[in-house]
Parts: structure tokens; C-alpha cells; sequence
């Protein structure tokens, strides 16, 4: 299947997305920071970098991508038809590094949680976020 735009757009389009301060990434960080909550972000001591660390609460919060961590159940989290072999060994790629993580870093004794960018849509957002909160901090 040919792309749709030119190699030169593709790549441009390509440029823009970012691996943090999304604006899901943003959008967790002003309302956890708005609801008094004191956090690290990006901190690359952990693995897999998570977005948000909460000493305090020994939690760790990821706000991932639908498409970028191929979310289950999710009309977002789609294998591209052009390149189906690259995108399927990408996209898989990051689902397991995501799970082994999240397994690290329970070993290590976080309590990880992981916020959907389809869960931060202007319908959901509001209890989206209330339900962080209190998962947050509401002892295990």
C-alpha cells in the first residue's frame, strides 16, 4: 500500500511526536500538581522513565499513547496498513518492554499505574483523573 503523502510530510509529521510533555503527559501533571500532589517527571533512575514518580506514595504513573503501546480493546490502538512487518515488530516491541517495566518495578516495590490517552478524551477525562487521584493516594 503506497502512503498518502510524500516521504518529506511523512517524515515531518514523524518529527513532531514526542516521547514526553505530551499533552496527555501534561494534562495528568497539571491536575495531579493542581490537587497538591508533589512529583518527579521523566526520572530515568527507573526503568522505562515513567512520567510521573510519587515518593511519597510510592507510585509510579505512566500516561501512554493508545497507538504508541497498542492499548487492548482500544479503536486508537490500530497496526498501520503500510509496513504491517515494521510497525507489528515496533509496536509488540513496546508492549513488552512497557509490561517488563511495570514488573521491575513492582519487584522494586512501586506501585505503577498506567493512565490511557483514550481515558484523557474530553468524555472520560474529569472521572479519569479523579479516580488517579485517588488511587494515588489511598493506601494499597
Amino acid at each position: 500500500m503506497v502512503d498518502k503523502v510524500s516521504k518529506e510530510v511523512r517524515s515531518y509529521n514523524m518529527s513532531r511526536i514526542r516521547s514526553k510533555d505530551t499533552k496527555p503527559e501534561i494534562l495528568v501533571r497539571s491536575y495531579l500538581f493542581s490537587k497538591g500532589l508533589r512529583f518527579r517527571k521523566n526520572d530515568k533512575r527507573y526503568p522505562g522513565s515513567p512520567d510521573i514518580v510519587l515518593p511519597k506514595y510510592k507510585t509510579m504513573v505512566f500516561v501512554h499513547g493508545c497507538f504508541w503501546h497498542l492499548h487492548d480493546g482500544c479503536k486508537y490502538a490500530r497496526i498501520p496498513k503500510s509496513n504491517v512487518e515494521y510497525w507489528e515488530k515496533k509496536l509488540y516491541r513496546n508492549r513488552e518492554r512497557d509490561e517488563h517495566n511495570q514488573k521491575e518495578l513492582e519487584k522494586m516495590g512501586w506501585r505503577v499505574i498506567t493512565v490511557w490517552e483514550c481515558e484523557l478524551k474530553k468524555d472520560k477525562r474529569e472521572h479519569t483523573l479523579e479516580e488517579l487521584y485517588v488511587k494515588i493516594t489511598s493506601k494499597h
